[in-house]
């Protein structure tokens, strides 16, 4: 029995990442004088890691994973018009305009009609708001969750808040790391949706062969998977 479906956000009802990569373009541009830009990626990928578990996820933890290895790259000769440039980039990423998926609305209004539905998504409070509030789709969603971190625990406590248990809850995302898996475990059905830029840290193999895993090419084929797992 499904009672309760939850949607990830960012890369899943609207774009996210894509923004993400045109400032990291933009950053090593800035920083091409003093390293190469195969290696500038990795050094920044490689204070992302490192700085989640301080700055957690979203805008200001790149922003500040940007200045620390350009800092770092630099031998702390970075100079400050390219530091402000950097802040410049992440404000920027603050204030972009939503682009919605294609499927979004369409899907969760008709989904809402018959299952609750909540959306789960992680990243820093003020940003997930500002961008749930820009999309229009907030008085669709019967609860919203903005977490720290997606985990099975993370999602046994929601879906138990807001539904009738993750047994009974579906969710569906583009990440098989945070949206997929976790859910799974917690006992959930997972769908992946994938999106054509995924960040390197959110990547993961697929549980094929779970019993409650399935995987569709875009948001637009949920209602008819929906309908599949409640026959």
């Amino acid at each position: 029995m499904l009672t309760t479906i939850g949607f990830d956000a960012d890369d899943t009802l609207w774009q996210n990442e894509s923004f993400f990569r045109l400032t990291q373009g933009r950053f090593v541009r800035l920083l091409a004088d003093y390293v190469e830009q195969d290696h500038l990626h990795d050094r920044l990928l490689a204070a992302e890691r490192r700085n989640l578990g301080h700055y957690g996820f979203g805008v200001k933890g790149f922003t500040l994973s940007m200045i620390e290895t350009a800092i770092e790259v630099t031998n702390g000769t970075v100079p400050a018009s390219v530091i402000a440039e950097i802040l410049a980039s992440g404000r920027e990423m603050l204030e972009h305009p939503i682009e919605l998926l294609p499927h979004a609305r369409g899907v969760v209004t008709s989904l809402a009609s018959a299952y609750r539905v909540i959306l789960i998504t992680k990243g820093d409070l003020l940003d997930q708001e500002r961008k749930l509030a820009q999309s229009g789709l907030g008085d669709l969603f019967d609860g919203v969750e903005i977490v720290s971190d997606k985990t099975a625990a993370a999602y046994t406590a929601i879906f138990r808040r807001h539904g009738t248990g993750a047994d009974q809850a579906m969710m569906v995302g583009n990440s098989l790391k945070s949206d997929v898996i976790p859910a799974l475990e917690a006992g959930s059905w997972g769908v992946h949706v994938p999106h054509g830029l995924t960040w390197a840290l959110e990547q993961a193999a697929a549980p094929v062969g779970h019993r409650r895993f399935h995987a569709i090419s875009d948001l637009g084929e949920l209602p008819d998977l929906v309908r599949i797992v409640t026959e």
